[in-house]
């Protein structure tokens, strides 16, 4: 069904201006005088058909437009969030790293190679055993008393 409402329409049939919508709700028509020729008018006018059908085809609709109301509520990220995010991040990592390097301190070096290897790497027991030419037990009761060690310094 053809939306004689939708901005494409409106666009479409008003072959003297350029319908925008605007966040009032009314329409802004931007006429031939609004410009500073004739060819740029058709320009723009051709431009802004093409793309309102395109957004038309692809179901885009008014119904999508949020209101500041909806707007207000919805959890976007605030210019400051924006602006510090790089920044918290690189605090973040650096908290990752202190901490990771706290945890590497309590354990013995084939403990945490082990545990790296299990846990990061997602290898199996046996896999690690063959690379560190053991028995599965040996790497089982390695894994064991390193996340033993793990729980309780974060406990």
């Amino acid at each position: 069904m053809f939306n004689t409402q939708s901005d494409y329409a409106l666009n479409k049939l008003d072959k003297d201006a350029i319908v925008c919508p605007s966040a009032t709700g009314v329409h802004i028509r931007l006429t031939r005088e609004d410009f500073a020729s004739e060819e740029e008018f058709l320009y723009w006018k051709e431009l802004s058909d093409s793309d309102y059908h395109k957004r038309e085809l692809a179901g885009w609709n008014d119904s999508r437009n949020l209101s500041l109301e909806t707007q207000r509520d919805c959890p976007l990220m605030s210019a400051e969030d924006i602006v510090f995010a790089p920044y918290l991040a690189a605090e973040q990592a650096e908290q990752r790293r202190r901490l990771l390097e706290q945890v590497r301190r309590c354990l013995t070096e084939k403990q945490y190679r082990r545990l790296c290897l299990y846990y990061l790497e997602g290898k199996t027991e046996a896999e690690i055993a063959v690379v560190e030419g053991i028995s599965q037990q040996c790497v089982s009761r390695s894994l064991i008393a390193g996340a033993k060690i793990v729980e309780k310094f974060f406990s």
